[in-house]
C-alpha cells in the first residue's frame, strides 16, 4: 500500500514515516501543501494523510483541489483540538476521516487501516435502495443528484443499504462501523446519521433514515 504523508513538523513526519514503514506501507513525504499537491498529481496513492495547517497551501486547500479534479483517494486529516470548524469543513469537502493531535500511534495505524481497506472489502461496485445508488469505487451517493461521502459515511450507508428495513441500535452501529475506534460513542453515531440525512436531502432521495439520538436506526424507502 502506497501512502502520502504531508506533515510540516519534521520530527513528527519522521516518526510517522518510521511507524508506517514498519507496518510495510510505502510512504512518500511532503513538508508543505504545495509539495503534497505536486506529488498527488504525479502519483497514485492508496491513502493520503494531510495536516490541516501547512506552509504555502493548507491541507484543506490540497483536499479541495483533489476533489475538484476528481481524485477520490481516501484522505485522513490531522487536526489540532482547536480546529473544530476546519474538521467539519474538511469532512464536508470530501475528507474521509480525521485524527486530533496529539494522538497515539496505535490509533493512527487503526485509522490508516480503515482508510485503505475500502478497495479490498467492498466488492460490489454499486448497491441500490429505491431511487438511491451507492457507488463503492468513488464513494458517491446518487439519486436526482450526486454527492460524495466520507469513508465513515460510506461504511455506515453501505451497512444500512445492505440491511434495508433492519433496525440497528446505536451500540450495534458502533460495533459494525467504529469497531477500531474505542473513543467513538453515541454522539459519533448521531453526528454521522445527520451527515447522511443531510446528503440524502441534498440529492432529493425519497429514502430516509429513521430513528433518534441514542436509539435505533433503519434505512427505509419512501419513509415506509
Amino acid at each position: 500500500m502506497k501512502l502520502l504523508l504531508a506533515e510540516d513538523t519534521k520530527d513528527l513526519n519522521h516518526a510517522l514515516v518510521t511507524v508506517l514503514s514498519m507496518q510495510h506501507y510505502d510512504v512518500d513525504t511532503a513538508y508543505d501543501g504545495e509539495e503534497a499537491l505536486s506529488l498527488i498529481r504525479q502519483n497514485g496513492y492508496d491513502g493520503v494523510i494531510l495536516d490541516i495547517m501547512m506552509p504555502k497551501i493548507s491541507g484543506l486547500e490540497v483536499l479541495r483541489d483533489m476533489r475538484a479534479h476528481n481524485i477520490t483517494t481516501p484522505v485522513l486529516l490531522l487536526t489540532a483540538k482547536s480546529e473544530v470548524d476546519d474538521r467539519v469543513q474538511g469532512l464536508d469537502e470530501g475528507a474521509d476521516d480525521y485524527l486530533t493531535k496529539p494522538f497515539a500511534m496505535k490509533e493512527l495505524l487503526a485509522r490508516v487501516r480503515s482508510l485503505v481497506r475500502r478497495g479490498r472489502e467492498y466488492h460490489a461496485k454499486e448497491l441500490h435502495c429505491g431511487d438511491l445508488t451507492l457507488n463503492a469505487e468513488n464513494l458517491e451517493l446518487t439519486s436526482e443528484n450526486t454527492v460524495r461521502l466520507s469513508m465513515k459515511e460510506f461504511e455506515l450507508m453501505h451497512l444500512l443499504i445492505q440491511n434495508e428495513g433492519k433496525e440497528f441500535s446505536t451500540k450495534g452501529l458502533l460495533e459494525h462501523v467504529w469497531s477500531d475506534e474505542p473513543d467513538a460513542g453515541a454522539d459519533t453515531v448521531w453526528l454521522y446519521i445527520n451527515f447522511l440525512r443531510g446528503k440524502l436531502g441534498s440529492i432529493s432521495s425519497s429514502v430516509v433514515i429513521t430513528g433518534e439520538a441514542g436509539g435505533s436506526f433503519c434505512l427505509r424507502q419512501n419513509g415506509k
